[in-house]
């Protein structure tokens, strides 16, 4: 026993406490268990109360990219830099480790957050939270399907720093043929 208990800390800290090792196999199963173990069966066995519709799907995709696409990316892939540096790494919430929860699980996961990983506790217990969440989770099952539109528009919708508001607005008068007085050709911004 502990031959193993050793050997367990050893893989599990091969790397110090670096966020940069991908997690082993075992970790990742372990993890997957207590997050099974850890929502309580009250909340497994929820439906979604939202009708999926084209508006609440609507409503979920400018939350997701508004709240969520910082580290889940617009397209939920997880491939951002935040999502890619953090450990453990985002999950790609289309594919079927996260499609195959049940609506109560996203719910919960998204209510309450997940213990030391960087999912924070978004709801708030009001009935607007909730409401939101299951937005989301109705948006989250349509991940798979997302369209470059949706995209396109999720990503006019993602957070912006006011210098990337500044290079929209001088891209659009660019555009409109109002290029701003004493600017003439722009480099193309590298980010």
């Amino acid at each position: 026993m502990l031959g193993a208990t050793v050997g367990g800390l050893a893989l599990l800290l091969r790397g110090g406490i670096s966020a940069r090792v991908e997690p082993t196999g075992v970790e990742a199963a372990v993890a997957s268990k207590l997050r099974q173990v850890g929502i309580p069966g009250s909340f497994r066995q929820l439906r979604n109360p939202v009708p999926s519709s084209n508006e609440a799907r609507a409503a979920g995709r400018a939350h997701f990219a508004d709240h969520c696409a910082l580290c889940h990316a617009n397209d939920g892939s997880g491939q951002t830099e935040m999502g890619r540096n953090l450990y453990p790494r985002t999950p790609d919430l289309r594919l079927p480790q996260t499609q195959q929860l049940t609506d109560g699980e996203l719910f919960y996961l998204i209510e309450n957050g997940v213990r030391l990983t960087g999912m924070p506790a978004w709801g708030d217990g009001s009935e607007e939270s909730k409401r939101a969440t299951w937005h989301l989770v109705t948006f989250i099952r349509h991940l798979p399907q997302l369209t470059p539109e949706e995209k396109l528009e999720m990503e006019r919708l993602n957070p912006k720093s006011p210098e990337e508001w500044r290079e929209m607005q001088e891209d659009e008068e660019f555009l409109e043929g109002n290029a701003p007085s004493g600017q003439g050709h722009k480099e193309p911004r590298h980010h």
